[in-house]
């Protein structure tokens, strides 16, 4: 196909699109404004791939201002979906804020918008619309701590979750929405210690790291019997990841005993303590009314939020002897579970904010 052909297919698309939003305005659909209309267009014709070959597949306009970009990961040997959240002014560069999910990725289902994840479970879509970031949230990765595995597992397959997250998406996605380079990344949970993996791996991809309700400690008995729990619990094999107990690469990877190499990176950790919280009632986030709910938060949620403040504190006093900064939020109350993690969200923001340059 000659350069002629590409422009006139591109045009094509344009006006197309152009078409059916007229045709949604007329018949009292919502319709994109044109330079939403073509966003999709945009990010696909813009989109590099990364030096091993990993690439954007496809992108499509989801629920509100959401882009549901597909990405072919060459480590994993497959496409990964990934949501996306265009910064407020898609005209003009912008920093990234990778959101990861928890324990089961975002999704049990394969389809994002039935699982429990940022964009379903807390008003992410809304806090950020009017920020010029892009918030970039990957779906997928249950019970992987989103690590590179050094063997396939026979049920979870391939697992390189690491050399996705810092060589293959940043590449298209600041080359898709034309980021400035400054990264950002947060989770909850089984997240909350990956987010440190993630930025001791590749130094100076993740400016600012935010933690919520997590061990980052993981080689330790009581720290590889909590990532045994959430390996196993999505039928996964934790000797596929770093191999027996005794094997060295649970060591090399335990943020906490590297914790000298993060010099430099903005940190936020948070964490309750297990004690009932104003957001755990029946008219609490996500409870509904439904009792049976709201005694699974306040039993298996609150024994979640109790392990992680000692884990929490243990980091702080490690941080602290290496005279490392980072802002510790201990809530004296509060449960594992999304509607604090949205207020981590929102209290960790202009920190994050900060160290990405804005």
């Amino acid at each position: 196909m000659g350069v002629g052909d590409r422009q006139g297919n591109r045009r094509g698309v344009r006006v197309t699109a152009l078409i059916g939003a007229a045709v949604l305005m007329c018949s009292g659909g919502v319709a994109f404004a044109d330079s939403d209309a073509t966003i999709a267009e945009r990010v696909s014709a813009s989109a590099h791939q990364s030096p091993n070959g990993s690439r954007l597949i496809g992108a499509e306009h989801g629920p509100g201002r959401v882009l549901d970009l597909t990405v072919y990961s060459a480590a994993m040997g497959r496409s990964v979906p990934v949501e996306v959240l265009p910064a407020a002014d898609v005209s003009k560069p912008a920093p990234t804020l990778y959101l990861l999910n928890g324990i089961d990725g975002g999704t049990d289902t394969g389809n994002w918008q039935d699982g429990g994840n940022w964009f379903t479970k807390t008003d992410a879509q809304r806090f950020f619309a009017d920020q010029q970031v892009t918030v970039v949230m990957p779906v997928g990765g249950g019970g992987t701590l989103f690590a590179d595995w050094r063997s396939d597992d026979p049920v979870l397959g391939r697992q390189q979750w690491t050399t996705f997250l810092t060589a293959e998406l940043p590449v298209v996605i600041d080359s898709a929405f034309r980021g400035t380079g400054a990264n950002a990344i947060a989770g909850p949970s089984m997240a909350s210690s990956a987010v440190f993996r993630l930025a001791l791996a590749a130094p100076g991809r993740y400016r600012a790291i935010g933690s919520y309700s997590g061990c980052v400690r993981t080689s330790d008995p009581s720290g590889q019997a909590m990532v045994d729990a959430m390996v196993i619990a999505q039928r996964g094999n934790p000797v596929n990841m770093w191999g027996p107990p005794t094997d060295p690469a649970w060591a090399a990877n335990d943020p906490y005993l590297h914790a000298g190499r993060l010099r430099g990176t903005t940190i936020y950790v948070s964490s309750g303590t297990g004690q009932p919280g104003p957001l755990d009632t029946l008219d609490g986030p996500g409870i509904n009314a439904n009792p049976v709910k709201l005694l699974d938060q306040l039993t298996i949620g609150g024994m979640l939020d109790a392990i992680t403040a000692a884990c929490t504190a243990q980091l702080r006093d490690r941080l602290r002897e290496l005279d490392i900064p980072a802002t510790f939020d201990s809530r004296p109350t509060g449960t594992h579970s999304w509607g604090y993690w949205q207020q981590d969200l929102h209290n960790s923001w202009p920190l994050l904010r900060a160290a990405l340059g804005d």
